[in-house]
């Protein structure tokens, strides 16, 4: 099967800083406001987990929690021997990465259930309790490979049943996902997807749908806008950009780009420089 992340992280930059590790002695409050993303790794102890937007969890054994998108969480040890390793990241800031809508509020997993990830998350631990030069760039890439990790995991073991990851680990889905990913530019229709996917266009239509969450139309639109923005940031003008993900004229992916993100190609990129 191809790689069905590569094209995902080619467009979105995943970028990721540490900033806990080690015992956890008091309660730690985390804002949506930041715009970031965030996972959490309890090594041992026991915590507990509040949000506005989840009901409160009590984790007694060694687990992951993953925040895709900016939420405002508070993390309260229960007891001593809370140990932690934590850290924030983004994934592609400020742009219509469609893994922001593929994963739960909160995805909370046992590590003993993920053998796949234990050999750099001994690399964590490890790095984490000892003082060597580069310490910090190093955890912070080890965060990075641990999060595609858990992106190929949940693929792989079938743990979602609704989304982009969802969908990718549907191989027949996943040859047509690719290909949209791999060729934003060309004007796919229902059909040629189906013939992607070995299977008849209604069979297809219907298990994209419900297993993406979107029709085929929608999600390619939606990739395209998240191109478009992956492209403007890197500075290349409206009318390549156009080019590059299939519509006809600089004035055609702006008015799909008013409609998709709310303003002009021109004025997005303008706030997005002025933001960073």
């Amino acid at each position: 099967m191809d790689d069905r992340l590569i094209e995902l992280l080619n467009r979105f930059e995943l970028r990721a800083r540490v900033f806990q590790a080690g015992p956890l002695c008091h309660s730690a409050s985390f804002d949506a406001q930041d715009g970031l993303g965030y996972i959490h790794f309890l090594r041992s102890g026991k915590l507990k987990v509040n949000s506005a937007r989840q009901a409160a969890f009590l984790l007694e054994e060694p687990s992951l929690f993953f925040y895709m998108n900016p939420t405002s969480h508070h993390l309260f040890p229960q007891g001593s021997g809370v140990d932690m390793v934590c850290a924030s990241f983004n994934f592609g800031a400020g742009l219509r990465n469609p893994l922001s809508q593929a994963l739960p509020d909160v995805l909370v997993l046992k590590l003993s259930d993920m053998p796949a990830l234990s050999a750099t998350l001994n690399l964590l631990f490890t790095e984490a309790e000892e003082q060597h030069c580069g310490r910090q760039a190093v955890l912070d890439r080890l965060i990075e490979i641990i999060v595609i990790q858990l992106l190929r995991d949940l693929m792989d073991e079938k743990r979602l049943q609704i989304g982009l990851l969802a969908g990718l680990a549907e191989p027949k889905l996943a040859k047509a996902i690719n290909a949209m990913h791999n060729e934003p530019a060309r004007a796919w229709t229902l059909e040629d997807l189906a013939n992607v996917a070995g299977m008849s266009r209604s069979r297809f239509a219907i298990k994209f749908r419900d297993t993406v969450g979107a029709t085929p139309g929608s999600y390619l639109t939606e990739w395209r806008m998240g191109v478009a923005q992956s492209l403007l940031r890197r500075g290349k003008s409206v009318q390549l950009v156009a080019d590059e993900v299939g519509y006809a004229s600089a004035s055609a992916l702006s008015r799909a780009f008013v409609t998709q993100v709310g303003v002009s190609p021109t004025d997005w990129k303008k706030q997005y420089a002025s933001e960073r």
